[in-house]
């Protein structure tokens, strides 16, 4: 199965490639359902599948707004770069564009977005007969439906699923709340995120009070969604005919993107063999970075209530310093993230055998080689002294 990881920019894509994504996913400027990521310009578009292709890599360009009318000037211009640069597929949701793209683009292949709300094989043999590649299933699927799908469509279509990542509490992302209390459209790509924001409710005889829904001391947010997390459930993934496998989170960080790709390769890589114990410590690197309480979402018949009452995210390790050249077996050369000090010590994330590996901070120099104690400065570059051979690309966490 393909593992597909977000890439909200260029680091982040280096960074899931470095930990064995297969493919990435993202957006340009215009188009994108995550226009407050930083997304890519044209040229980058270029460059970015360069990259990727160089490696043996694929990139899927998100275009999967809900277009309105106007939305179609400049679409024409967007989609003769994305086929120039040979991008491996568009993702969209809405048909007009699918419709569009066939019309003037007939060799661009077409991912179906999960924002198309595809559920049953009927919709997926009407999309086939448009010609598209792939399917993004709605997330409302359990594992016995995409099963019984499976066995219902042509052979050649992909099925693509979420298997872990924040998930919206609306029907397949389809969401009005950010334009009622915001208005920034949701379906262009402008969500204010406001199911997660906390909430009151009122009695209707009682104007003017207030009543908070207790929960903990944090509140509750009532219309907040647990995360979605898959790594248990590979194998009934495959079973069921999935062959790519999605983490959500292109406005994340390249410490999230790292990590998550990181445990869900090792993963893969032992889908067959893979003991309890391993399983159990890859399912603790997914509390290392922020996320929200855990769910299988809706795979295994769950209903909505199992995905809700989340509260706000927490995580258990922090981004310390990102590797920026090969060590030498004596020193390495790093860019601190955050603060860190002589007498800290430091765990290595890395899709390498140094994986997990501890350094206690004994000595670090500046660039000019003055020792110093404390890596206080914003993304100072500075040598950390060790023996272990960390690679660039390696980060440490604490």
């Amino acid at each position: 199965m393909e593992l597909l990881a977000p890439a909200g920019n260029f680091e982040k894509m280096q960074t899931a490639f470095y930990f064995g994504a297969d493919a990435v996913y993202f957006a340009g400027k215009k188009f994108g359902l995550r226009a407050f990521s930083e997304n890519f310009d044209n040229d980058e578009i270029f460059k970015a599948t360069k990259y990727a292709h160089d490696l043996g890599k694929k990139v899927y360009i998100a275009l999967n707004i809900l277009a309105h009318e106007s939305d179609f000037k400049g679409l024409k211009e967007y989609l003769q770069i994305l086929s120039d640069a040979h991008v491996d597929a568009v993702i969209v949701s809405d048909l007009g564009i699918i419709y569009y793209i066939k019309t003037y683009f007939p060799n661009l292949k077409i991912h179906v977005s999960t924002q198309a709300n595809i559920l049953n094989s009927y919709a997926i043999n009407f999309m086939c007969s448009l010609k598209v590649q792939r399917i993004i299933l709605a997330r409302e699927l359990s594992i016995e439906e995409i099963k019984e799908i499976r066995g219902k469509i042509p052979k050649d279509i992909e099925l693509e699923c979420f298997i872990h990542g924040a998930m919206c509490i609306s029907y397949s992302g389809r969401c009005l709340l950010s334009n009622y209390l915001t208005n920034r459209d949701a379906n262009h790509g402008e969500c204010a995120q406001c199911c997660r924001w906390e909430y009151t409710i009122t009695e209707k005889s009682r104007k003017g009070e207030q009543y908070e829904i207790q929960e903990d001391d944090r509140g509750t947010y009532i219309l907040n969604s647990k995360d979605l997390m898959m790594i248990e459930h590979l194998k009934e993934l495959k079973s069921a005919g999935v062959c790519s496998l999605k983490i959500e989170g292109r406005m994340k960080s390249p410490y999230y993107v790292a990590n998550v790709v990181n445990a869900y390769r090792r993963a893969l890589n032992s889908l067959e063999d893979i003991s309890a114990q391993q399983m159990e410590i890859l399912k603790e690197e997914l509390n290392k970075t922020s996320h929200r309480q855990y769910t299988t979402g809706f795979y295994f018949g769950s209903n909505d209530k199992e995905c809700l009452n989340s509260s706000m995210p927490v995580q258990t390790s922090e981004f310390m310093a990102i590797v920026l050249s090969d060590s030498d077996g004596e020193k390495v050369l790093v860019e601190q993230r955050n603060r860190f000090k002589i007498g800290d010590v430091l765990e290595v994330l890395s899709p390498n055998d140094t994986f997990n590996n501890k350094i206690e901070l004994k000595k670090m120099t500046d660039i000019k080689n003055i020792e110093i104690t404390d890596a206080k400065n914003v993304q100072q570059k500075l040598y950390i002294y060790t023996k272990l051979k960390l690679k660039k690309g390696d980060i440490l966490r604490k």
